[in-house]
């Protein structure tokens, strides 16, 4: 499934379009986000991260949460980041494998290389709110 074409995305970057919908907005957010959770899941190292799978209301917050910070209309309002995460242990290295399988489902869906760029070093902020394993 290819989310958008590149050329579409130039020209609307020289016009200063958020992220949010030069990736196709909240479908497309979507799509990403349950791409994600299936490599997660599938994942022996993190999947133990989520021994009862991912339900819809977390599923919903992450493309929430990702929707705000790529500059969208979204507005997260879910459980606070680091709070939700205190305690999992989740290490430097987790962040970077997670961040390594939502770079490949962005590719997947036909994100371009620049933009998906964008979207991983978004997410690269969320680092310390979700880092417990310090």
């Amino acid at each position: 499934m290819t989310v958008f074409s590149e050329p579409g995305a130039a020209a609307a970057r020289q016009e200063g379009m958020p992220v949010y919908d030069l990736v196709g907005g909240r479908p497309a957010l979507k799509a990403a986000v349950d791409g994600l959770f299936t490599r997660l899941l599938a994942d022996p190292e993190l999947g133990r991260f989520f021994p009862g799978g991912v339900g819809e209301v977390h599923r919903a917050h992450v493309i929430t949460l990702l929707g705000e910070a790529l500059g969208g209309p979204e507005r997260y309002r879910g459980p606070d980041l680091a709070a939700a995460h205190n305690g999992s242990l989740i290490s430097d290295a987790h962040f970077d494998r997670t961040a390594a399988h939502l770079d490949a489902t962005l590719g997947d869906l036909g994100v371009p290389r620049g933009l998906t760029d964008q979207v991983i070093a978004t997410v690269a902020g969320l680092r310390q709110s979700v880092v417990t394993d310090r």
